[in-house]
This record gives structure tokens, C-alpha cells and sequence, in this order.
């Protein structure tokens, strides 16, 4: 029976997908590319991470247990995800590229970065990596 749960789980989580995927063609008028069809998948990851931060909070253990299967199933067609050293150092090299030396300069850095990161890693996590460097944290 949990076998069949769980096949159920994944056919209901790609259709979602799927449907989402759709849903951006549509609205673009044409077929994604392989890009943008990871940016989709980024975005469902991203929905999927804040509701388990939500029901968390709200105490729904069952909802969270979901959430967090769903999102595992999306992460097996989203691209390996970088390590932080390595977005450390993508980070270090972009800050030297615009010349950013204050916490206030971080969008320019985000601006330059994120191009190359995007579909990789968590733009939460890389945020968070920029700011700690452009303060003096890294």
C-alpha cells in the first residue's frame, strides 16, 4: 500500500509540475528551453521549501512530511546543486569583478552572480554567502 501511496505522491507531484511548465508556455507563447524549464522547476522547489517552512511553523507535521516528499522527487530533475565553497568562490570573484566593498553594493554582486549560479544553487543561500563576504564575516 505505501508502495502505491508514494507512486501516487510522484504521479501527482510531476503533473503539478507539468502543469506549471505548461502554464509558462502558455504565458510566454512558446516552448520553454532547458533553461527556463529548470527555472520552473526552481520556482516549485522554492514553493515547496517555504510551505514546509510554513507548516512547520503552524505545527502540521503531516502537511511538512508532504511537502518534503514532493520536493525530493522535484530535486531528482533539477541539476546537482553546488556546494557552498563553491558558490564562496564564484561569490569572491564577482565581488572582485564589480569592485563591491559594503553590504550595500551585495545587488550589483547578486546582479553579476546569479546568471551563473541560477538552477544551481538556493539564490537564498548565495544571498547569504555574498552578504557575509561584503561584510567581512567570510
Amino acid at each position: 500500500m505505501a508502495a502505491k501511496a508514494q507512486d501516487a505522491l510522484r504521479r501527482d507531484t510531476l503533473r503539478f509540475v507539468l502543469s506549471a511548465i505548461h502554464n509558462e508556455e502558455v504565458a510566454k507563447r512558446r516552448d520553454l528551453s532547458d533553461d527556463e524549464v529548470v527555472g520552473v522547476l526552481g520556482k516549485q522547489s522554492k514553493m515547496r521549501r517555504e510551505s514546509i517552512e510554513a507548516f512547520e511553523k503552524g505545527d502540521r507535521p503531516e502537511l511538512v512530511k508532504k511537502e518534503k516528499a514532493e520536493l525530493e522527487i522535484i530535486g531528482t530533475y533539477l541539476p546537482q546543486q553546488m556546494e557552498r565553497a563553491e558558490i564562496e568562490k564564484l561569490a569572491r570573484a564577482a565581488i572582485a569583478e564589480t569592485g563591491a566593498t559594503t553590504a550595500a553594493e551585495q545587488g550589483k554582486v547578486m546582479q553579476k552572480l546569479m546568471p551563473q549560479v541560477r538552477g544551481k544553487a538556493d539564490g537564498k543561500v548565495v544571498s547569504e554567502v555574498v552578504g557575509s563576504l561584503l561584510r567581512g564575516a567570510g
